[in-house]
């Protein structure tokens, strides 16, 4: 199926570090920054392919591109082997290479059943690849997410190849790994599939520091390296720099400009990027100035504030020292670094890719065990109030522990579902039902109206009756 002459990896320029298709986060204007910093070959957000079909605004929305973001894939996520080659076929002259989502494991992919939810379906995914490889001219690639079995992984992999896919990018994560459960990714399986295909494969997992990059490639045999959150925190990732916030920030403002996107979107990159700097909460106010921006201007002002108050520690000439605040970090809040989430409790020690991360974090947290400190504030009832419910979540662990099923979002305390708030409006929209913790009552209010509607119905059949004798 394959021949030399058409190994995809060599006709995108034998790509090494890799930006990840991320849904909002790798548009054009972050992908041109990405490039400018290392990156060789850049995926553009994940489409889903019957809107991009159907919907002209869609496109014009979700995708944009230019003659220097080049080579690029364009990733595409449903189940309709005719959709996704419709869809296919009208961005197949603005791209390198079409992608087949089939590791996306949130619960919207469930729900439109694309993604990981698509990996049992093999006769499905035969299919569509088969399909794309046949009619596309453009290469066909695939990303995946890894089974619990390393063997039905690597028959996975090979199924792939045998329909047709020319290079298969692989997420050493199950589906399941996701949220609180996220875990460590397991680059053996990569590996295997390596040693197993003669496509080229990328590698994606654990890329959260710089060394991380070498060390995935020299574990995996792997053609390239794919980076998604690490290289949110650090777009200098591939270069081993490791820069203060406001030098990605205020380039990306610029480029952000140059290519407009989404303010939503300029918004969230800037606040993974400054993500530890707002941890202080001597920053809450230019945190409240970029939160509530309206627009870019708003956002420099927030970052120029951040570099203000950094930079005399940054060119030594303020000293800095660690302990004088509870940072709990390997490196200064304001130079780029990754996000570490917490292992799920009673979780059993894993062997990590990454920089050990500090334990305990909770233990670290400022307590204040009196009231009467607010009250000496001569403080309002009101703030006092506020102040000692943000004092109890800081000692309730279950804040910081218990997080959603289906996202990374902290879950409702009384949830009999274990979801936040929005996913589990959603399951009960779904299977109509009810949570009682959450106050969403689907089930029993579309009972109290399918009662009042039988009631009516009675009576106006009791009076109908009436009139009649």
């Amino acid at each position: 199926m394959n021949s030399p002459v058409d190994n995809v990896w060599e006709r995108l320029g034998k790509p090494k570090y890799i930006l990840a298709p991320m849904v909002e986060q790798s548009e054009l204007a972050w992908r041109m920054l990405s490039r400018k910093h290392g990156a060789h070959l850049c995926y553009a957000p994940m489409l889903h392919s019957q809107n991009f079909v159907q919907d002209r605004k869609y496109r014009r929305e979700f995708f944009s591109t230019c003659p220097e973001d080049r080579p690029l894939v364009v990733q595409f996520c449903g189940n309709d082997p005719k959709v996704l080659l419709k869809a296919g076929k009208l961005i197949e002259d603005s791209c390198d290479a079409i992608d087949l989502n089939l590791g996306c494991p949130q619960a919207i992919a469930k729900r439109g059943f694309y993604g990981s939810f698509l990996q049992d379906e093999w006769k499905l995914i035969r299919d569509i690849v088969k399909t794309l490889r046949e009619n596309l001219k453009v290469p066909v690639t695939c990303k995946i997410r890894i089974f619990d079995d390393i063997f039905k992984t690597i028959e996975y992999a090979k199924m792939l190849e045998e329909a047709g896919c020319q290079m298969l990018s692989v997420h050493g994560r199950t589906r399941e790994q996701k949220g609180r459960f996220t875990g460590i990714a397991d680059w053996s399986q990569i590996k295997a599939v390596k040693e197993n295909v003669s496509i080229p494969v990328l590698a994606n997992g654990n890329i959260l520091i710089s060394q991380d990059v070498q060390r995935c490639l020299d574990e995996t045999l792997c053609e390239g390296v794919m980076s998604a959150e690490g290289h949110l925190h650090n777009p200098y990732i591939f270069e081993n720099k490791t820069p203060p916030i406001w030098e990605p920030a205020l380039e990306y403002l610029d480029l952000s400009e140059k290519y407009p996107c989404a303010l939503s979107n300029t918004r969230g990159h800037l606040f993974k990027l400054c993500y530890h700097a707002f941890c202080d909460m001597e920053n809450e106010n230019i945190r409240e100035i970029l939160a509530k921006g309206q627009n870019r201007n708003d956002f420099r002002k927030a970052i120029v504030l951040l570099k203000e108050k950094y930079l005399p520690f940054h060119i030594g000439h303020m000293p800095w020292n660690n302990n004088q605040k509870d940072y709990n970090l390997i490196f200064p809040p304001w130079l780029c670094q990754p996000y570490f989430r917490l292992l799920p409790l009673n979780e059993p020690e894993q062997n990590t890719n990454t920089v050990n991360l500090k334990t305990n974090e909770k233990e670290n947290l400022k307590r204040s065990n009196e009231d009467s400190i607010f009250e000496e504030l001569q403080l309002s009832k009101k703030k006092i109030k506020r102040l000692n419910k943000i004092k109890n979540k800081l000692n309730n662990p279950r804040c910081f522990e218990e997080l959603c099923s289906n996202c990374q979002n902290p879950k409702g305390l009384k949830c009999v579902y274990s979801f936040c708030k929005k996913c589990c409006r959603d399951k009960c929209y779904l299977e109509n039902a009810d949570c009682i913790g959450h106050r969403i009552m689907i089930k029993t209010n579309k009972e109290i109206l399918r009662n009042k509607k039988d009631e009516k119905e009675k009576l106006d059949c009791q009076q109908i009756y009436t009139k009649v004798n």
